[in-house]
């Protein structure tokens, strides 16, 4: 079995896509930056190519590629406090083997078509990403307190009042002191107002947020 110089432009092909898309993600600092994305998409194209010339089901073989990348991805998405990250990068190792298959199995035009689509949406949805963000946020905070015979109701009552939505709450005392906890929903001015408003509020024994 001999490489053709097709297939030799196919891998070279792979890398320079991998190593641009690598590069948007080393730049955010995410877990699969540069070399990550460029293995996935060269050994993409690799194991299609090679699935063509020794099997007469090179589906079967594309199958396992996904298999593979899926757990590839499992492992990069992570929680942290409280949220889940790594979803975004996950998904563009998936499409990073996607367009290593598609190059190794030829549809040049396709590959790069979807390859310009799912740059555009890191790129050009970022500042849309941001935007929703800046007027939606979802934080968690949380308060403790010395324990004065009531609960924490009119803290809820401020969140309220900085127009903040409570999403879940709840409280618990231990000994002399009663801690709540909160997730709220709401513009980012908002909840700058609100961690202003507790940072200097006497009564917060301690403050997470």
């Amino acid at each position: 079995m001999n490489l053709l110089p097709e297939d030799i432009y196919k891998l070279l092909l792979s890398f320079l896509l991998g190593a641009i898309i690598g590069t948007e993600r080393e730049y955010r600092s995410k877990s699969a930056g540069l070399r990550t994305m460029i293995l996935i998409a060269v050994g993409s194209t690799l194991f299609t190519i090679l699935s063509i010339k020794i099997s007469s089901d090179a589906g079967r073989i594309a199958a396992n590629i996904v298999t593979g990348i899926g757990f590839i991805g499992a492992g990069i998405i992570f929680r942290e406090n409280n949220r889940v990250v790594g979803i975004t990068t996950a998904a563009i190792v998936w499409v990073t083997a996607a367009l290593g298959m598609g190059i190794g199995a030829g549809f040049y035009e396709i590959s790069i078509a979807a390859f310009i689509i799912s740059g555009l949406s890191l790129v050009i949805l970022a500042p849309i990403q941001r935007f929703i963000r800046k007027r939606s946020q979802i934080r968690n905070y949380r308060l403790m307190c010395v324990y004065q015979q009531r609960t924490l109701k009119t803290y809820e009552k401020l969140f309220k009042e900085h127009d903040l939505k409570i999403l879940r709450g709840d409280q618990s005392r231990i000994g002399n002191h009663i801690t709540g906890n909160w997730t709220l929903q709401g513009s980012d001015h908002n909840h700058e107002k609100l961690t202003k408003h507790l940072l200097n509020d006497v009564e917060i024994k301690e403050f997470d947020f």
